[in-house]
Protein backbone atom coordinates (compact mmCIF):
# COMPACT_ATOMS: atom_id res chain seq x y z
CA UNK A 1 0.00 0.00 0.00
CA UNK A 2 1.43 3.36 -1.04
CA UNK A 3 0.48 6.31 1.14
CA UNK A 4 0.99 10.05 0.77
CA UNK A 5 2.09 10.97 4.32
CA UNK A 6 3.70 8.83 7.01
CA UNK A 7 3.66 10.40 10.47
CA UNK A 8 6.18 8.93 12.89
CA UNK A 9 6.25 9.37 16.66
CA UNK A 10 8.49 7.74 19.22
CA UNK A 11 5.62 7.64 21.77
CA UNK A 12 1.99 6.78 21.02
CA UNK A 13 0.61 10.31 21.55
CA UNK A 14 3.41 12.27 19.84
CA UNK A 15 1.77 12.32 16.42
CA UNK A 16 -1.59 13.53 17.73
CA UNK A 17 0.00 16.34 19.74
CA UNK A 18 2.53 17.34 17.09
CA UNK A 19 0.79 16.97 13.74
CA UNK A 20 -2.67 15.46 14.19
CA UNK A 21 -4.37 18.49 12.69
CA UNK A 22 -2.11 18.45 9.63
CA UNK A 23 -2.95 14.78 9.05
CA UNK A 24 -6.70 15.37 9.36
CA UNK A 25 -6.50 18.41 7.07
CA UNK A 26 -4.72 16.45 4.35
CA UNK A 27 -7.05 13.47 4.66
CA UNK A 28 -9.91 15.89 4.00
CA UNK A 29 -8.01 16.97 0.88
CA UNK A 30 -8.02 13.37 -0.36
CA UNK A 31 -4.54 12.32 0.77
CA UNK A 32 -3.79 8.97 2.41
CA UNK A 33 -2.08 9.00 5.79
CA UNK A 34 -0.36 6.38 7.93
CA UNK A 35 1.04 6.48 11.46
CA UNK A 36 4.08 4.66 12.83
CA UNK A 37 4.86 4.57 16.55
CA UNK A 38 8.43 3.56 17.33
CA UNK A 39 7.65 2.36 20.88
CA UNK A 40 4.59 1.45 22.93
CA UNK A 41 5.36 4.16 25.48
CA UNK A 42 5.85 1.46 28.08
CA UNK A 43 7.95 3.67 30.37
CA UNK A 44 5.15 6.21 30.78
CA UNK A 45 4.17 6.80 34.39
CA UNK A 46 0.47 6.46 33.62
CA UNK A 47 -1.38 3.65 31.89
CA UNK A 48 0.13 0.43 30.54
CA UNK A 49 1.46 -0.60 27.15
CA UNK A 50 -1.80 -2.49 26.56
CA UNK A 51 -3.92 0.53 27.44
CA UNK A 52 -1.80 2.72 25.19
CA UNK A 53 -2.18 0.24 22.31
CA UNK A 54 -5.97 0.54 22.58
CA UNK A 55 -5.81 4.32 22.84
CA UNK A 56 -3.58 4.49 19.77
CA UNK A 57 -6.10 2.52 17.73
CA UNK A 58 -8.89 4.81 18.88
CA UNK A 59 -6.87 7.89 17.93
CA UNK A 60 -6.04 6.38 14.54
CA UNK A 61 -9.76 6.06 13.82
CA UNK A 62 -10.46 9.63 14.93
CA UNK A 63 -7.77 10.93 12.58
CA UNK A 64 -8.79 8.64 9.73
CA UNK A 65 -5.38 7.11 9.08
CA UNK A 66 -5.37 4.04 6.83
CA UNK A 67 -2.73 2.22 8.87
CA UNK A 68 -1.05 2.45 12.26
CA UNK A 69 1.91 0.24 13.10
CA UNK A 70 4.35 -0.05 15.98
CA UNK A 71 8.04 -0.76 15.50
CA UNK A 72 8.38 -2.12 19.08
CA UNK A 73 11.65 -0.38 19.85
CA UNK A 74 12.54 0.01 23.53
CA UNK A 75 10.99 3.11 25.07
CA UNK A 76 13.78 5.23 26.52
CA UNK A 77 16.56 2.87 25.49
CA UNK A 78 16.30 2.53 21.71
CA UNK A 79 19.41 3.52 19.79
CA UNK A 80 19.95 5.06 16.40
CA UNK A 81 21.85 2.03 15.15
CA UNK A 82 21.80 -0.29 12.15
CA UNK A 83 19.10 -2.60 13.51
CA UNK A 84 16.67 0.24 14.21
CA UNK A 85 17.48 1.95 10.91
CA UNK A 86 16.83 -1.22 8.89
CA UNK A 87 13.48 -1.80 10.65
CA UNK A 88 12.46 1.72 9.75
CA UNK A 89 13.77 1.44 6.18
CA UNK A 90 11.53 -1.60 5.71
CA UNK A 91 8.45 0.42 6.72
CA UNK A 92 9.41 3.41 4.55
CA UNK A 93 9.88 1.15 1.52
CA UNK A 94 6.66 -0.71 2.32
CA UNK A 95 4.47 2.41 2.23
CA UNK A 96 6.55 4.69 -0.02
CA UNK A 97 5.36 7.99 1.51
CA UNK A 98 5.95 11.23 -0.35
CA UNK A 99 6.18 13.15 2.95
CA UNK A 100 7.34 12.06 6.39
CA UNK A 101 6.47 13.97 9.56
CA UNK A 102 8.44 13.10 12.68
CA UNK A 103 9.60 14.18 16.13
CA UNK A 104 11.18 17.52 17.02
CA UNK A 105 14.89 17.83 16.32
CA UNK A 106 15.50 18.60 20.01
CA UNK A 107 13.14 18.61 22.96
CA UNK A 108 12.57 18.20 26.69
CA UNK A 109 12.25 14.41 26.30
CA UNK A 110 15.56 12.93 25.06
CA UNK A 111 13.73 10.29 23.01
CA UNK A 112 12.34 12.98 20.71
CA UNK A 113 15.60 14.31 19.30
CA UNK A 114 17.09 10.81 19.05
CA UNK A 115 14.01 9.64 17.15
CA UNK A 116 14.25 12.65 14.82
CA UNK A 117 17.79 11.75 13.81
CA UNK A 118 16.92 8.06 13.46
CA UNK A 119 14.17 8.97 10.98
CA UNK A 120 16.42 11.35 9.03
CA UNK A 121 19.08 8.64 8.72
CA UNK A 122 16.63 5.90 7.77
CA UNK A 123 15.05 8.10 5.08
CA UNK A 124 18.45 8.58 3.49
CA UNK A 125 19.44 4.91 3.70
CA UNK A 126 16.05 3.87 2.33
CA UNK A 127 17.05 5.39 -1.00
CA UNK A 128 20.29 3.44 -1.34
CA UNK A 129 20.12 0.55 -3.79
CA UNK A 130 22.84 -1.50 -2.06
CA UNK A 131 20.92 -1.70 1.21
CA UNK A 132 18.76 -4.76 0.69
CA UNK A 133 15.53 -5.35 2.61
CA UNK A 134 12.70 -7.79 2.03
CA UNK A 135 8.99 -8.00 2.68
CA UNK A 136 7.07 -11.27 2.41
CA UNK A 137 10.17 -12.83 0.88
CA UNK A 138 10.46 -10.23 -1.88
CA UNK A 139 13.23 -7.66 -2.20
CA UNK A 140 11.96 -4.13 -1.59
CA UNK A 141 12.66 -1.30 -3.99
CA UNK A 142 14.62 1.72 -2.73
CA UNK A 143 12.46 4.68 -1.74
CA UNK A 144 13.24 8.11 -0.37
CA UNK A 145 10.49 10.59 0.60
CA UNK A 146 10.49 13.99 -1.05
CA UNK A 147 10.70 15.82 2.26
CA UNK A 148 11.05 15.16 6.00
CA UNK A 149 9.43 17.67 8.33
CA UNK A 150 9.83 17.78 12.11
CA UNK A 151 6.82 18.82 14.18
CA UNK A 152 7.45 21.02 17.20
CA UNK A 153 6.73 19.59 20.63
CA UNK A 154 7.35 20.90 24.14
CA UNK A 155 10.25 23.32 23.70
CA UNK A 156 9.67 26.30 21.45
CA UNK A 157 11.43 26.07 18.10
CA UNK A 158 10.89 28.74 15.46
CA UNK A 159 8.98 26.99 12.65
CA UNK A 160 10.08 27.00 9.02
CA UNK A 161 6.48 26.47 7.95
CA UNK A 162 3.07 26.37 9.64
CA UNK A 163 -0.06 24.51 8.55
CA UNK A 164 -3.52 25.97 9.14
CA UNK A 165 -5.56 23.53 11.23
CA UNK A 166 -8.30 25.94 12.32
CA UNK A 167 -11.11 23.97 10.67
CA UNK A 168 -10.07 20.68 12.27
CA UNK A 169 -9.02 21.91 15.72
CA UNK A 170 -11.81 20.07 17.56
CA UNK A 171 -10.98 16.84 15.73
CA UNK A 172 -7.29 17.20 16.60
CA UNK A 173 -8.18 17.63 20.27
CA UNK A 174 -10.43 14.58 20.07
CA UNK A 175 -7.50 12.55 18.76
CA UNK A 176 -5.31 13.78 21.61
CA UNK A 177 -7.93 12.93 24.22
CA UNK A 178 -8.20 9.41 22.81
CA UNK A 179 -5.01 8.93 24.86
CA UNK A 180 -7.03 9.53 28.02
CA UNK A 181 -4.65 7.68 30.35
CA UNK A 182 -1.96 10.29 29.74
CA UNK A 183 -3.81 13.54 30.42
CA UNK A 184 -5.50 15.37 33.26
CA UNK A 185 -8.29 13.55 35.08
CA UNK A 186 -9.24 14.86 38.49
CA UNK A 187 -10.53 11.41 39.46
CA UNK A 188 -7.32 9.58 38.52
CA UNK A 189 -5.19 8.06 41.27
CA UNK A 190 -2.21 7.52 38.95
CA UNK A 191 1.06 9.47 39.40
CA UNK A 192 1.13 13.17 38.63
CA UNK A 193 3.13 13.88 35.48
CA UNK A 194 4.11 16.89 33.43
CA UNK A 195 1.61 16.22 30.64
CA UNK A 196 -1.14 15.16 33.07
CA UNK A 197 -1.21 18.58 34.74
CA UNK A 198 -4.39 20.60 34.38
CA UNK A 199 -2.51 23.33 32.49
CA UNK A 200 -0.76 21.15 29.89
CA UNK A 201 -3.53 21.17 27.29
CA UNK A 202 -4.02 24.90 27.84
CA UNK A 203 -0.37 25.31 26.86
CA UNK A 204 -0.94 23.14 23.78
CA UNK A 205 -3.78 25.42 22.71
CA UNK A 206 -1.72 28.55 23.30
CA UNK A 207 1.20 27.20 21.26
CA UNK A 208 -1.01 26.41 18.28
CA UNK A 209 -2.64 29.84 18.47
CA UNK A 210 0.83 31.41 18.58
CA UNK A 211 1.91 29.52 15.46
CA UNK A 212 -1.27 30.53 13.65
CA UNK A 213 -1.26 34.21 14.56
CA UNK A 214 1.50 35.43 12.24
CA UNK A 215 -0.22 33.89 9.19
CA UNK A 216 -3.73 34.94 10.14
CA UNK A 217 -4.82 31.44 11.18
CA UNK A 218 -6.63 30.75 14.44
CA UNK A 219 -4.67 27.53 15.02
CA UNK A 220 -1.63 26.14 13.23
CA UNK A 221 0.96 23.39 13.62
CA UNK A 222 4.59 24.30 13.13
CA UNK A 223 7.32 22.31 11.41
CA UNK A 224 11.05 22.60 10.78
CA UNK A 225 13.08 21.14 7.95
CA UNK A 226 16.78 20.29 7.77
CA UNK A 227 17.03 21.50 4.19
CA UNK A 228 15.84 24.47 2.17
CA UNK A 229 12.31 24.03 0.88
CA UNK A 230 11.36 25.23 -2.59
CA UNK A 231 8.32 25.71 -4.78
CA UNK A 232 7.60 26.30 -8.45
CA UNK A 233 4.41 28.21 -7.64
CA UNK A 234 4.42 31.19 -5.25
CA UNK A 235 0.62 30.97 -5.08
CA UNK A 236 0.95 27.74 -3.10
CA UNK A 237 2.36 29.83 -0.26
CA UNK A 238 0.01 31.53 2.21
Amino acid sequence: MKIDILAIGVHPDDVELGCGGTLITHIQKGKSVGILDLTRGELGSRGTAEIRDAESEKAKNVIGAVIRENLHLADGFFENNKDAQIKLVEVIRKYQPEIILCNAITDRHPDHGRSAQLVEDACFYSGLHKIETTINGEIQKPWRPKIVLHYIQDRYIHPDIVVDISKVWDKKMESIMAHASQFYNENSDEPDTYIASSSFLENVTARHMEFGRTCGFKYAEGFTCNRIMGTDNLFHLA
